[in-house]
């Protein structure tokens, strides 16, 4: 059966239901196809726009300032142009324009516009520029500068952790660009903050900005800034580039800097000049750049999300930042810093420190944290909220979490020199020890409370540890906690330790 379609009912369904504005103007700029979104974007009917001349609906625009008279004349098509417009009402706004010539038989006889709607995007670009220029200025009149973090609030004292803050203050003290790369939720920005703190320009602005917030045209104008008659609705206002002067521009998803928007970025940084868009005038900035990414950086060149020439110049230094899954010692002491940091105030004003209940922290170990450290402060802060008690039980945590709670087996497995995935491997180069001898086959908590039972197994765990390194640390080592968690729960567990060694 052969169906024949209707084009032009076939047009009007696609041109009602796209959800970018649609604005087609005759070679006299007269108004022959106006969509429900163009309707939408600019305020108006498709009846008070239709069949009138284009300057008598939007009397803010004369022939040079409108995207579609101006290809009407030249005939040559313009991409993702900014224009801010009034319409005859009086309603302010701004679109997103791509405005192509419409030709037959050589001759351009009207012209196609392809319109988003930016305007509340620009409102708050420019309310957050205003904003920041104001609070630097508030800050020159200070001495007490923006509390930002440092390398102390790094949490970690595993050796990939170590490497990551020892690299960190060495970089700190220079003026090098550095690129940090780390999965969603592994600290990027804290870290670069401790670098900005830790360096000469510590007292001068720090500007962070994500790369993926917003569309290119805009972007550019945020961080190169706009001067008046740029563009039509342009006023004159300084970019991020020229408030970080002095100071340190972050650069977080760098991978999502439209490729165009990063070859003028990368200009800008070899210069060390900005030019506002439609300015002349080139102004110094002083600036101080790092850059991050959620993948390697080296693979978002591969595919195309990150220019060659801009990850060298930025990668001048390169640091990673580990997931939690692959530093797994640390979460006990990030887990008492959490439980410090949220902790509530009770009746006389002290904040009543939780712990956690070895079940927890076994929960807590054998997780896989695919949101890392953010996700783990998260857990923290919802367990908090709803533990009665003063130790946070398996049901008071994430049912994620909690799902996949093992029993102490694990750390039988690890002081037996096993290679279950909670040992320590490479740490300190002590090389493998030798295994314990396995013990018969007993179960002395039988008939006793589970929170016993766990507790007793955890006791017998660290006693195995013990016997099988010889020293504290290395049964550290082997359990996959650190020393000074390990000290803390022979306390509490009453284990004494004849050996005598650390």
């Amino acid at each position: 059966m052969k169906i024949s379609l209707d084009m032009s009912s076939l047009m009007d369904v696609i041109l009602e239901n796209m959800n970018q504005g649609i604005h087609v103007v005759d070679k006299r700029g007269v108004t022959v196809i106006y969509n429900k979104a163009a309707s939408e974007i600019d305020g108006l009917s498709e009846q008070e726009v239709i069949g009138k001349d284009i300057l008598s609906v939007f009397p803010s625009l004369d022939s040079h300032t409108s995207t579609l008279l101006r290809v009407l004349r030249t005939g040559v098509p313009e991409l993702d142009r900014q224009q801010t417009f009034t319409n005859y009402k009086g309603k302010k706004i701004t679109t997103i324009n791509s405005t192509f010539p419409i030709i037959s038989g050589g001759e351009v006889v009207g012209a196609c516009e392809i319109s988003s709607d930016v305007t509340d995007l620009k409102e708050m670009s420019e309310r957050m520029l205003d904003l920041r220029r104001e609070l630097r200025g508030r800050a020159s009149g200070s001495r007490e500068p923006r509390h930002l973090y440092t390398l102390d609030d790094i949490i970690g004292e595993s050796q990939v952790m170590r490497e990551v803050k020892k690299t960190a203050a060495r970089v700190a003290g220079t003026g090098a660009a550095v690129m940090v790369w780390g999965e969603t939720g592994t600290g990027k920005e804290l870290l670069v903050q401790a670098i900005h703190s830790a360096s000469p320009r510590a007292n001068r602005p720090f500007v962070p900005q994500n790369c993926a917030a917003m569309p290119e045209s805009l972007l550019e104008s945020l961080f190169f800034g706009t001067a008046r008659g740029g563009f039509t609705g342009a006023t004159d206002r300084p970019g991020l580039m020229e408030l970080a002067d002095g100071g340190t521009l972050y650069l977080d998803e760098i991978d999502s800097m439209p490729l165009g928007l990063q070859a003028k970025m990368l200009r800008a940084i070899q210069e060390k000049k900005v030019r506002r868009l439609g300015d002349t005038r080139e102004r110094p900035v002083d600036v101080r750049f790092i850059a991050s990414t959620s993948i390697p950086p080296a693979q978002a060149v591969k595919a195309g999300l990150l220019r060659a020439d801009l990850y060298y110049r930025l990668s001048v230094v390169e640091i990673g930042l580990p997931r939690l899954r692959d530093r797994r010692e640390d979460i006990p002491l990030l887990v008492d810093h959490f439980l410090h940091k949220h902790a509530k105030k009770g009746p006389h004003g002290a904040p009543e420190i939780k712990q956690v209940s070895p079940q927890v922290m076994a929960a807590f170990l054998a997780y896989e944290w695919p949101g890392n450290v953010r996700e783990l402060e998260h857990a923290i802060e919802g367990s908090l909220a709803l533990s009665r008690g003063p130790v946070i039980e398996l049901e008071d945590i994430p049912a994620a979490v909690r799902g996949i709670a093992p029993t102490a087996s694990f750390y039988l497995e690890a002081a037996h020199g096993g290679t279950g995935r909670y040992s320590h491997e490479g740490s300190g180069g002590a090389g493998p020890r030798p295994a314990a001898p396995r013990r018969e086959v007993r179960d002395p908590g039988a008939g006793l409370p589970l929170k016993s039972r766990v507790r007793l197994e955890e006791k017998r765990a660290i006693e195995d540890a013990l016997a099988a390194a010889g020293t504290v640390a290395g049964a550290a080592r082997l359990l996959g906690i650190p020393r000074q968690t390990l000290q803390y729960k022979m306390k509490v567990l009453g284990i004494t330790y004849p050996g005598g060694k650390k």
